[in-house]
C-alpha cells in the first residue's frame, strides 16, 4: 500500500480502462463509503452524494451520454466523440457525483450572513470528496478520469437512477482497469507556487 503522497502523486486521468479488474465490487463499494463518511465539509454540511453504477448501469451513463451528444454533434464529425465515449463505457463501472441543493438551501436560510458562501464550499467539499476517491481508487490499483457531461445528461440520469430533483449532477468519473501509463506532466516549480514566511 502506498503512503498518502506516493497516492497523491501517483493518481493521474487514465484514459485506457477495461473491465478486467481484480477486486470485489464490494472492495470498491466499501472504500468509497467510507470516503463519504469521512470527507470534511464546512459546516459539516455534508451535501455531497454519490452513485456508484456498475454493469449494465454503468453501461446506461454512456448510452445516455452518446444519445445526447448525437444530438448536438454533426454525423460526419461524430466519429471521434463516439470513439472517446466508448472508451469510458468500456470502462468497470462510474461514479456520479451530486450536491443535495436542499442540504445548502437549509443552511443559507439558518446562517443568513454566511449565505452567498455555502454554494462555493458545497463545491469545494465534492471537489475534495472527488479527489479523495480517486486517489483511492489509484491506491486500489484502478484508474479513473472525471468527466462534466452536465448538464447535457443531467435529466436522463436523473430519471434513470431515481434521483431527486434537488440533486443537482456535478461530475462522472468512469473507473476501471488501466491500460495505459499517462504521460508525464509538467509542473510549475514549487517555489512559484509557495511562499514561506518564518
Amino acid at each position: 500500500m502506498r503512503t498518502f503522497q506516493e497516492a497523491v502523486a501517483h493518481r493521474r486521468s487514465i484514459y485506457g480502462l477495461n473491465k478486467e479488474i481484480t477486486l470485489l465490487p464490494s472492495e470498491i463499494i466499501a472504500a468509497i463509503q467510507r470516503l463519504v463518511k469521512e470527507v470534511p465539509s464546512a459546516f459539516n454540511m455534508q451535501s455531497g452524494r454519490v452513485v456508484i453504477a456498475l454493469g449494465e448501469h454503468h453501461d446506461k451513463i454512456w448510452d445516455i451520454t452518446m444519445d445526447a451528444l448525437r444530438k448536438k454533434v454533426p454525423a460526419e464529425k461524430f466519429a471521434p466523440t463516439e470513439a472517446k465515449i466508448n472508451g469510458f463505457k468500456a470502462a468497470y463501472g462510474t461514479v456520479l457525483y451530486f450536491e443535495n441543493t436542499d442540504t445548502v438551501k437549509a443552511l443559507q436560510e439558518q446562517f443568513p450572513s454566511y449565505a452567498p458562501n455555502f454554494p462555493i464550499w458545497a463545491s469545494q467539499a465534492n471537489g475534495m470528496l472527488q479527489f479523495a476517491i480517486w486517489t483511492e481508487l489509484e491506491n486500489l490499483g484502478l484508474g479513473a478520469n472525471i468527466q462534466h457531461y452536465n448538464p447535457l445528461i443531467d435529466d436522463e440520469v436523473k430519471k434513470y437512477f431515481q434521483i431527486p430533483d434537488f440533486w443537482t449532477l456535478v461530475a462522472q468519473m468512469p473507473f476501471g482497469n488501466p491500460t495505459e501509463t499517462p504521460a508525464p506532466k509538467e509542473k510549475l516549480p514549487v517555489e512559484e507556487r509557495v511562499k514561506i514566511w518564518g
